[in-house]
């Protein structure tokens, strides 16, 4: 859903030759489309629970009942995970603010513009997360 929202409002970024990682046009973008990002986001939680409040109704047939409490929980469940997205946005909006936005939480590398466009949250380079990933998937077994 929010990749959705993401890919839908914004023009991917071209840097120009010889343009410095993360200068102010770059910064800029990116705090732009957190911003919108956050804002459809806390839109939808708001939408969600003025529905919810219309829709309580009490039903005498228990399958009914049990059909609406389902639905609910699914849609707690998806506004939560959007929740908690929106904290990583304000996180990352102070990585910005920080001039901390771009690079590698674990090795410092630029974690580079496309990947930030399809993630624009992400902490760690393509590498980093990649060894995390194989890391939590050995430790599962």
């Amino acid at each position: 859903m929010a990749e959705e929202l993401l890919h839908k409002q914004f023009v991917p970024y071209e840097p120009k030759a010889g343009e410095a990682y993360m200068n102010n046009k770059q910064l800029t973008h990116f705090r732009k489309i957190l911003e919108s990002l956050k804002k459809d986001l806390s839109e939808d939680i708001d939408r969600t629970v003025h529905t919810m409040q219309d829709e309580a109704t009490v039903f005498a047939d228990p399958n009914d009942r049990a059909s609406q409490e389902t639905d609910m929980a699914i849609e707690l469940r998806n506004r939560d995970r959007e929740r908690k997205l929106i904290k990583k946005i304000d996180e990352t909006l102070t990585r910005i603010a920080d001039d901390d936005y771009g690079y590698c939480d674990k090795c410092g590398v630029e974690i580079g513009i496309k990947r930030l466009e399809a993630r624009p949250t992400a902490t760690l380079c393509i590498d980093c997360k990649t060894l995390d990933e194989l890391k939590e998937k050995q430790m599962a077994k």
